[in-house]
């Protein structure tokens, strides 16, 4: 709520990012923003972030573990439309270097992250 929108790449925006309670939350790390451009470079087309940054009463309202990469800005959830469409998603964010990737099948979503404190390189389902 009346934040203003800043580019963080050349296809990204803070408002993709920002916590969905409307807290004023939108600032993701920087290391998952220049990998996450990366990703879309490779990809060539649009990705559709599905969460970004979560403040903690929204991650626990969400369902999201306490020790969620969201809550510090280190992750994020991509929407995937289709089998296809997540290969290359997910394909591209290996090659953009991303080394934990969570598969969400029934929400048609991947997530990625770079929270060094959790288990890598690693691909997850959830």
């Amino acid at each position: 709520m009346g934040s203003v929108m800043a580019r963080l790449s050349k296809n990204f925006t803070s408002e993709e990012f920002a916590c969905k309670c409307g807290c004023g939350y939108d600032t993701p790390d920087k290391e998952l923003i220049r990998k996450l451009q990366r990703a879309r470079d490779i990809y060539a087309k649009p990705m559709f972030i599905t969460s970004g940054c979560r403040c903690p009463k929204h991650n626990k309202n969400v369902g999201g573990v306490s020790s969620s990469a969201h809550i510090t800005g280190k992750a994020a959830d991509i929407a995937t439309p289709s089998g296809k469409e997540r290969f290359l998603i997910i394909k591209a964010l290996l090659e953009a270097g991303f080394t934990r990737i969570g598969i969400n099948f029934s929400k048609n979503f991947v997530h990625v992250d770079v929270d060094s404190t959790k288990p890598s390189p690693t691909i997850f389902s959830y």
